[in-house]
């Protein structure tokens, strides 16, 4: 009696209790104290994304603002070397621009790259997902049988070729304009299948529950059913998939702007002031590329071990 009446209500029954509901407990959180690895990994993150978005603050200098740039600070190196200044503490590019306040700013776009490409996969991939594992039939093997296309390329040649037929269907001269709407949209569309695979494998498993059962029973409509019972338990695997593909969409960012294709050398992420620094590596120049390039490391690695530890936190046989 009391999961028919739960399932009119729109909400699991109570001896059911969802998996977001447990992923947000305290069990995960006494988890995250007594794990020095994933804080460490959690303190960097948080410095490198409050840096990066308090960058128009913080920043030395604006790299945007071409009145301010001479060509004279030009390849400066670092202020602890000689021939530095402390004005340029990380040095100078090719263009007179202060490498720190780059990297800052830089960070700042492969942030929002990263992030909204994985939101958008997300949305596309869970959609899909919940559509395939709860109707099944010829809509479900037409969404698995994409997916398995897909999987069979290389996640950043699928980018490679989105990017490139965006670019040649839009017009030449907006490419600058919107050229981070279609790498957002390219890095979602390369990486939805992840999300897709795992939220139709735990849809297969949900709908046959008792409380699934019930709410059908009583005449609950299908879509309620899905949106209200249905996603969020399946939402703790998606959590784990997200914060690992985070830094995958970060890495395919910075791979796609070292190729030239990525963001315009206007709109300089993480990848193309390495791309930049690569030219002048050999000359000496070192500090162009090897900053960006550390932090971009770095940032992986921090995001990396959280996604980790969120796998392991949630994983019911490590408890």
């Amino acid at each position: 009696m009391s999961e028919l009446l739960a399932a009119s209500t729109g909400t699991p029954p109570a001896g059911t209790p969802g998996r977001l509901r447990r992923t947000l407990g305290s069990d995960l959180l006494w988890s995250f104290r007594h794990a020095p690895v994933a804080i460490g990994a959690a303190a960097v993150a948080a410095t490198m994304i409050a840096a990066a978005g308090l960058a128009p603050w913080i920043a030395p200098h604006d790299p945007f603002d071409l009145a301010s740039l001479s060509l004279l600070d030009a390849s400066n190196p670092p202020a602890w070397l000689e021939g530095g200044s402390w004005s340029f503490p990380l040095g100078t590019d090719d263009q007179g621009r202060d490498v720190l306040s780059a990297i800052l700013y830089g960070a700042r776009l492969s942030l929002l790259v990263g992030v909204s490409a994985v939101v958008l996969a997300l949305l596309l991939g869970v959609s899909l997902g919940l559509v395939a594992g709860w109707c099944g039939g010829v809509l479900e093997a037409i969404v698995m049988r994409l997916a398995d296309v897909q999987l069979s390329f290389p996640a950043i040649l699928i980018a490679l070729l989105i990017d490139g037929l965006a670019r040649s269907v839009l017009p030449r001269e907006a490419h600058g304009d919107i050229a981070v709407y279609v790498l957002i949209a390219a890095i979602a569309l390369a990486n939805w299948v992840n999300y897709a695979r795992t939220v139709r494998g735990s849809t297969l498993i949900e709908r046959n529950k008792e409380y699934i059962q019930a709410a059908r029973i009583i005449g609950v409509h299908p879509g309620r059913i899905v949106t209200g019972h249905l996603l969020p338990n399946v939402l703790g695997p998606v959590l784990v998939v997200a914060t690992i593909n985070l830094a995958t969409a970060i890495l395919t960012e910075a791979t796609l702007s070292f190729l030239g294709v990525g963001l315009p050398p206007a709109q300089p992420s993480l990848g193309t002031l390495i791309r930049v620094g690569n030219d002048y590596l050999m000359s000496g120049e070192w500090w162009i590329s090897v900053f960006p390039g550390l932090v971009l490391a770095l940032l992986i690695l921090s995001v990396n071990l959280l996604g980790d530890w969120v796998r392991d936190a949630l994983n019911p046989k490590l408890r």
